[in-house]
């Protein structure tokens, strides 16, 4: 926090997070932001769940935290690409509606070049077509 914090002493007007699957995690962020007088938006982060592996290895190159029952849904339909990349959406989606309705300034997809997820998203949250 104390970086961040210097980072809009030095300017930033506002930040993007990197993505996550807690919504907590965003909540607790700007909770601590706002006891540390740091005033600018803080768009959260969103990473579109379109395959098991690839979620998983950049989740760990990266030190995001994927939860267990996450992970333990996305395993069990990692055979069935339709399967996976609808429960993705629906879950992005219910997680997008939170961050939302919490007061997210916006969000920031992470489409890696695959943006069709994000599209579904979109239009699942009225934002889009």
């Amino acid at each position: 926090l104390s970086y961040f914090q210097s980072k809009v002493e030095a300017g930033a007007n506002g930040a993007i997070t990197q993505y996550f699957f807690n919504p907590y995690a965003y909540y607790d962020f700007m909770e601590r932001c706002e006891r540390a007088h740091i005033g600018v938006a803080v768009i959260p982060g969103i990473l579109p769940i379109t395959n098991y592996e690839g979620l998983i290895r950049i989740s760990e190159k990266c030190g995001a935290d994927v939860p267990r029952w996450l992970r333990k849904r996305l395993e069990a339909l990692q055979d069935d690409e339709d399967g996976l990349k609808a429960f993705g959406v629906e879950v992005i989606t219910r997680l997008c509606e939170d961050l939302l309705a919490a007061g997210a300034p916006g969000l920031h997809f992470y489409t890696l070049n695959r943006w069709g997820a994000s599209l579904s998203i979109c239009r699942n949250l009225g934002r889009w077509g």
